[in-house]
């Protein structure tokens, strides 16, 4: 055997997907096609939820009856209060046998108000706001961002906020300094060149009409305006969750058109795509759990979140209607967290080690463990589970790849994976590799989303 024999059989290399299913790259883009659209709708958990259920409905699924017979290949759905929702379709063996879990999240960094946000200051009216997650902050200002949410009026109607989407709507946007003017700004940390409490939201800049008797008359301005669209008084900001988010839409990047830019892919991204293959399985082995999960961004807390018990009493319930010990069903299912990793960026190689990092265009990205560091706070996959897992992908034909998410010391992160691995269930994560992962405007490439689907679809139905 000669050396270049010898090192074909042994040697590895990740392959590029255009180079290996250049067929593929057309229907990528006409995939892509509705992903963006899935984006543009669901700009927050509770429009994702919303979306997500329109399409599970049109599917043929049915809300799920704790009481009811199902049969193999039935479709049922439940939602978590309107932020979080769980879909299954009935497997042919057992639940005991154990389940096909895949959860995304669906929360995505943003600048939430604050319970009493509305304010007038020399002439213009803004709006506090806290961000949500991670955020490098000064990436959120001279932004246009839109208002999503809703509100809970005086006699308990509940109104629902979407402002800034449509063409001919006003958006919104914080300010930042010109920089004739931004000699002390400048000596700022890059991490304070924005501060929390500067994430002032522009809203008004017009007085009341009739200002006599008036104080802040462009505050006045405001609050007639809310009231006029929503019925909402600045008491009811309180009964309130409103959002700030990017108000661009998903559009292609680059002359070749091979990426989707947008806000939001982390985590919509895998949410999309389990989300398509969980519809598009139809006679499993065994029964599938697609979560479209809420929270992760700040540690997966709250009753929508995976530290909480909802995704493990739905579990219970698939248990108990077949008689089975929800502990053996744990026990024996298998988890993709599914999560998107940062991929490589040539602009910033420092922070990057390249030989555990993942590629644009190289399909879906197995992330054995996250965490920071010393890999604190992560979940890390057993060789037994990336062997299954990689059986199932070698198998369909599906291109994917390795990565962490950056050098070892230069920071880290974590996923869902922990909260499920916390119920005794063996799982890995899997997604796509994001560029400008967490700011309002990223990077994903159409060739590893539809990988992402590809693989999604292979672990539905492998035995």
């Amino acid at each position: 055997m000669t050396g270049k024999e010898l090192q074909e059989k042994l040697a590895w290399k990740f392959p590029d997907i255009a180079e290996r299913y250049p067929e593929q790259i057309e229907t990528a883009g006409r995939f892509c096609e509705e992903y963006k659209q899935f984006l543009d709708r669901g700009k927050t958990e509770r429009e994702c939820v919303a979306r997500a259920a329109e399409m599970l409905e049109a599917a043929g699924y049915r809300p799920f009856d704790r009481k009811a017979s199902y049969r193999p290949g039935d479709k049922v759905y439940a939602v978590n209060r309107g932020k979080a929702l769980i879909a299954t379709t009935f497997g042919t063996e057992p639940a005991a046998a154990g389940l096909r879990l895949n959860g995304a999240h669906i929360d995505s960094p943003r600048l939430d108000l604050k319970p009493n946000p509305l304010y007038e200051k020399d002439g213009l009216a803004l709006l506090k706001t806290h961000y949500y997650g991670g955020i490098r902050k000064y990436q959120w200002s001279t932004v246009p961002l839109s208002m999503h949410g809703v509100v809970y009026l005086e006699d308990g109607t509940k109104a629902e906020i979407t402002l800034g989407e449509k063409d001919g709507e006003p958006r919104f946007c914080v300010t930042d300094l010109l920089p004739h003017l931004a000699s002390e700004q400048n000596g700022r940390k890059l991490s304070e060149g924005i501060k929390g409490e500067e994430l002032n939201v522009v809203i008004g800049s017009l007085p009341y009409e009739d200002t006599k008797d008036v104080k802040e008359a462009v505050k006045l301005k405001v609050l007639a305006l809310l009231h006029e669209y929503y019925g909402m008084t600045e008491k009811d900001f309180i009964r309130a969750e409103i959002e700030m988010v990017p108000a661009y839409r998903a559009m292609d990047i680059g002359l070749d058109r091979g990426m989707v830019g947008a806000y939001g892919q982390d985590d919509r991204v895998c949410a999309y795509t389990a989300l398509r293959a969980e519809i598009e399985t139809k006679h499993p082995v065994h029964t599938t759990v697609t979560i479209l999960t809420d929270k992760e961004e700040i540690g997966s807390v709250g009753n929508t979140g995976l530290n909480s018990d909802y995704v493990l009493h739905y579990i219970q319930k698939l248990a108990e209607r077949e008689g089975a010990d929800y502990k053996e069903v744990l026990e024996h299912s298998l988890c993709l967290s599914s999560d998107v990793n940062a991929a490589y960026d040539p602009t910033f190689s420092s922070v990057y080690e390249t030989r555990n990092s993942c590629y644009v265009g190289k399909g879906c990205v197995l992330t054995k463990y996250t965490g920071a560091r010393g890999k604190s706070s992560s979940n890390d996959a057993s060789a037994e589970v990336m062997a299954k897992v990689v059986r199932i992908m070698d198998e369909a034909g599906v291109c994917w790849q390795t990565g962490e998410l950056g050098a070892v010391d230069a920071g880290g992160g974590g996923t869902i994976a922990q909260f499920v691995a916390g119920l005794n269930v063996d799982v890995v994560d899997l997604g796509v590799p994001i560029l400008s992962m967490h700011s309002p405007f990223e990077l994903a490439s159409k060739l590893d989303v539809y990988h992402t689907f590809l693989a999604f679809q292979a672990f539905y139905n492998a035995d």
